[in-house]
């Protein structure tokens, strides 16, 4: 089903967007629901990303974004300037500009997760 726009929003169906593995990402894959290529969002870049076990992104930071992680499944280890906790179902983690953090799947099954960032970031 293709997307569906009235006045500007736009209803999108999850299966209809292919899975990516964006740069810096190891067995790690996101779908960008909406960012500013796919949606009128100046604000916004929201995906979910599914991490395989082992799966995991590079320690980076972000000069001016703000990131939410909210976890829906699965289980791993968040780091934030250098320091490891574990996460799991329902665990949100807010990332503020210039905070190193990574995120690793040290679980036995795909760890879920939305990603929400703000503003949108090229790549």
């Amino acid at each position: 089903m293709p997307d569906i726009i009235i006045n500007n929003a736009v209803i999108r169906r999850g299966a209809s967007i292919l899975w990516e593995e964006p740069p810096g990402h190891y067995d790690a894959f996101s779908k960008m629901l909406v960012r500013p290529e796919n949606a009128q969002t100046k604000i916004f870049d929201f995906r979910i990303s599914s991490y395989q076990p082992k799966g995991y992104v590079a320690p980076h930071k972000h000069k001016i974004q703000e990131q939410i992680y909210h976890i829906q499944s699965g289980e791993g280890l968040m780091e934030i300037d250098g320091e490891r906790h574990v996460v799991g179902p329902q665990d949100t983690v807010f990332i503020p500009p210039g905070v190193e953090h990574a995120i690793y799947n040290t679980g036995l099954s795909d760890l879920i997760f939305y990603v929400i960032t703000s503003p949108p970031e090229d790549e």
